[in-house]
């Protein structure tokens, strides 16, 4: 492993995040690092803290594939895993997968919705595979869960269980910006009526999961098998 490679890797991947993204240098590091220890983020902050840009970015940095759910009190396993649907042309179940199968996916508000669909992500995050219908499925090396809460507003909430809470390696508190950084914001945004797409701040990929790969430690290279 050469630590200079990993430094200079982590560098560029800040750098990229940075142009969407002010001030929180030390959450992007622990996604990084997570990321690389095999594990997965809870990011706790109240609204308007850029939790969900900081996902998006982080997964466009890294040339991840991006999924999001948006936790609800009536969202369903089914919606999460996906469903197996009968094909009368064919006369066979075929699956229609749910937005589980990507790379980084992050669940939006995950405290918002019922123990029982909480419990679909818990094979996912501890093995990353899912299981439907007595099918078993990989989800690749590089899935990882970036899950959001607020942790201000509890009304219709449902608090995640020790079960769930265990398959998280960090959990980031992201708080308000400092003044210089908060200016820094109102300069590069502020005259926006809507925040643009990720695209349009010239955020570009500086390394896949190849390069996260060669950057592992040796004894996290059992977690990245050569294909």
């Amino acid at each position: 492993m050469n630590l200079e490679h990993t430094r200079s890797l982590t560098e560029e991947i800040k750098s990229e995040v940075r142009k969407v993204i002010v001030g929180q240098d030390g959450a992007i590091g622990l996604m990084l690092t997570s990321l690389l220890a095999g594990g997965h983020v809870l990011l706790e902050g109240v609204p308007g803290t850029a939790k969900t840009l900081l996902a998006q970015s982080f997964a466009a940095a890294l040339s991840l594939r991006f999924g999001r759910i948006q936790f609800t009190p009536d969202l369903m396993p089914g919606d999460v895993l996906g469903t197996n649907l009968f094909n009368f042309q064919t006369n066979q179940f075929v699956l229609t997968k749910g937005p589980i199968f990507t790379e980084i996916l992050l669940a939006d508000e995950i405290n918002r919705t019922p123990p029982k669909t909480q419990a679909a992500l818990l094979q996912a995050m501890n093995e990353r595979a899912v299981t439907i219908d007595a099918a078993h499925y990989p989800l690749g090396d590089a899935f990882m869960v970036i899950a959001t809460e607020n942790p201000i507003e509890q009304q219709g909430t449902y608090p995640l269980p020790e079960a769930q809470l265990d398959r998280f390696l960090f959990k980031i508190v992201i708080e308000y910006p400092e003044r210089d950084a908060e200016l820094e914001i109102v300069r590069r945004h502020g005259h926006r009526p809507v925040l643009p797409k990720l695209d349009e701040f010239g955020l570009r990929a500086v390394a896949g999961i190849e390069a996260v790969r060669e950057s592992a430690p040796p004894w996290l290279r059992l977690r990245f098998p050569r294909k």
